[in-house]
């Protein structure tokens, strides 16, 4: 799946379908989740100890497989956008987005003119080092690029009309865990205050025209969700998927010496 075609299955309101790769340091992952179905990997440059030439060698991996990547940033930095694009990432995630002043940054650094001011690199892999004519390849990649952002505090959840309302926003991304420190109740994302922010969070995106999305690691919470108005999903991880597995297949050993 390409970059353009995640945003136009966004666009029709479907389901996409992603997982978060953050430990897995080689460009064959990209093919074991293509092969698993998922629409889309986001590669976390936030948490994890991820650098740039791993990523790109992840990025270019995945282009092979056929599966789309999203790269969720370390911060907002102009090179912390542009160097994943260029390496050829389909997007970008940008966490604790806060502020429409940072979301309009973000829309800067991330498209060419006449959207934004997106640096002017044009032959590399993200143009698959062709040569290409920039008018209308600038064109096309601000088509194809996409952007969330990611809410993660109570200031983004009361200024969140103004986020999302930002031209060039494809999606947003809740963040439970992050939000509930905001109000004091650090990693408590099922108490009434959270759930009634991620209500809202669904409404005020839909407004807005744009995908309301969310990190789930079970089924029971993506049903929830789901039939509550998400779109964009990512379940689980490469650790989570790793070493429960890892543990269930012990176990089943162990179960069968009983």
């Amino acid at each position: 799946m390409t970059g353009k075609e995640l945003k136009a299955k966004l666009k029709r309101g479907e389901l996409v379908l992603g997982t978060m790769i953050s430990e897995l340091r080689t460009p064959q992952v990209g093919q074991l989740m293509a092969n698993a179905g998922f629409d889309f990997m986001y590669i976390d440059m936030e948490h994890s100890p991820l650098n740039m030439e791993t990523v790109a060698d992840m990025i270019l991996g995945a282009r092979y497989a056929g599966i789309a990547t999203i790269v969720r940033t370390p911060g907002l930095d102009r090179c912390a956008l542009s160097r994943p694009l260029d390496s050829g990432a389909d997007g970008v995630l940008v966490p604790q987005t806060e502020t429409r002043e940072q979301v309009e940054q973000i829309v800067e650094w991330t498209k060419y003119y006449p959207i934004g001011q997106r640096g002017m690199s044009l032959r590399r892999a993200h143009s698959r080092y062709g040569k290409v004519k920039a008018q209308e390849y600038c064109s096309e990649a601000n088509e194809s690029t996409v952007v969330v952002i990611q809410i993660e505090s109570k200031k983004a959840i009361d200024d969140l009309e103004q986020l999302v309302s930002v031209q060039g926003v494809d999606a947003a991304f809740i963040g439970p865990a992050d939000l509930s420190q905001t109000y004091g109740l650090p990693g408590q994302a099922n108490d009434p205050k959270i759930l009634a922010d991620l209500e809202r969070f669904i409404k005020v995106c839909q407004d807005h025209n744009v995908v309301p999305g969310i990190h789930v690691y079970d089924q029971e919470s993506f049903k929830k969700w789901y039939d509550a108005g998400m779109r964009l999903f990512a379940y689980r991880n490469d650790i989570s998927m790793l070493a429960d597995t890892a543990a269930q297949c012990v176990a089943d050993i162990q179960g069968l010496l009983k």
